[in-house]
């Protein structure tokens, strides 16, 4: 235990992949009146995109939430620009009434005229559907429902800025976190009570952290999760520019290990949730290119994929034989094909798929080739967009 033997949670800092990863850590944190702060960005239940999904939610929930319907209104653009918004307010301030129950009222008059009318029309027309879907639909699956049919989804698929997949991302750990929750009403009510959460200006904290956020800084500890496949070297980085990628991932596992001035730990799970179905997962390829002699391995539970390692220049015993160790071993193979994922599909023919052609990828789903050049190709996905993949990524119906 750190904390135990210095006293300072500062010399501490935990490095993600990817924003998404912070969510659990951030609620963990809260949960146990940890102090930390995010670094490069804002806290997870902060960014745009989450407050904009939560708005979403409350309006589902609620005639009266005036802060979520403004929040909302125009987001995607729907032409309810900000004279509209005004004219609702005054008219709602007019009438005492909240803004939706005037909408609602305005809509039927020509107080509001043109696209703007059109716009409102179709989002109070929504809102009552997902007020009905509510009644039959889970609310994680409400939640997908919900930014699926506003455009919220296609606004950042169509988005070209290097935020927006991230954004896509922290939607679906989102949905994800929700899972968590029996209704929808608790989930507000928690994320309620975690965003009053005031912090400190103390500059004793954790520090959490993307690894390109890292990059110039340094920590005694460092604490490296979510080291598997899929996650850390990132699938859509792979899928989308091959060797390339691997080797910044490579680099980016680099980085990580190289900000510990004294310990990194390296955590990584058996079995992870994707697509809402638990799958087993095999530790990154990163984890065996470690050099031996600074590593200490270990298992805590029967399973390979569930241990955590250690490494740095102070660990003076390396358990590379444990049991654990020699199961993950013994569940790799040369190919590296990974657990629950397609296996590389032949070469011959663009491994045998044709445009048109219905296929899945682990990662996206199901969709349908689009265009076909050598061993890439484009792929209109039903959930993801459209995305350029390497051929040996993808998956026929027929093998599922």
């Amino acid at each position: 235990n750190w904390y135990s033997k210095t006293n300072t949670y500062e010399d501490c800092a935990v490095l993600v992949r990817a924003s998404r990863q912070m969510r659990a850590f951030e609620e963990r944190f809260i949960q146990l009146g940890l102090p930390y702060r995010v670094v490069g960005g804002p806290r997870f239940f902060e960014r745009l995109e989450v407050r904009d999904a939560h708005a979403y939610m409350r309006v589902v929930l609620s005639d009266t939430d005036d802060l979520a319907f403004e929040r909302i209104a125009n987001t995607p653009k729907r032409g309810i620009g900000a004279a509209s918004l005004q004219k609702l307010q005054q008219a709602a301030r007019t009438l005492g009434m909240s803004l939706m129950a005037t909408a609602r009222q305005m809509v039927e008059t020509d107080e509001i005229g043109g696209r703007a009318r059109t716009g409102l029309r179709a989002l109070l027309k929504d809102i009552e559907h997902w007020r009905q879907m509510a009644k039959m639909t889970a609310h994680p699956q409400l939640t997908e429902l919900v930014l699926d049919e506003s455009g919220y989804t296609a606004m950042w698929q169509a988005d070209k800025s290097p935020q927006a997949e991230g954004r896509l991302e922290n939607l679906k750990e989102l949905v994800q976190a929700m899972g968590e929750f029996d209704t929808l009403e608790g989930y507000l009510e928690h994320i309620a009570l975690v965003s009053e959460r005031e912090t400190g200006q103390s500059d004793d904290q954790i520090s959490l952290m993307t690894l390109h956020a890292a990059k110039g800084l340094e920590f005694p500890l460092v604490i490296l999760p979510g080291w598997e496949e899929s996650v850390f070297p990132s699938q859509r980085s792979l899928d989308e520019n091959g060797n390339r990628a691997l080797e910044e991932e490579r680099r980016l596992a680099y980085v990580g290990l190289t900000r510990a001035r004294q310990q990194a730990i390296i955590y990584f799970a058996a079995n992870r949730q994707i697509y809402g179905r638990w799958q087993a997962v095999l530790p990154s390829r990163f984890v065996d290119e470690l050099p031996p002699e600074h590593v200490e391995a270990r298992a805590e539970t029967g399973y390979y994929g569930n241990q955590g390692g250690g490494m740095g220049e102070s660990a003076a015993v390396s358990n590379y034989d444990s049991p654990g160790w020699r199961r993950f071993q013994a569940a790799k193979t040369d190919t590296k094909v990974i657990e629950g994922y397609a296996k590389p599909v032949a070469k011959s023919g663009a491994g045998g798929f044709s445009v048109g052609e219905r296929i899945f990828h682990q990662k996206f789903g199901y969709g349908r080739i689009k265009t076909m050049e050598g061993e890439k190709v484009e792929v209109a996905f039903e959930k993801s967009g459209s995305k350029k993949l390497m051929v040996g990524f993808l998956k026929k119906l027929d093998d599922i």
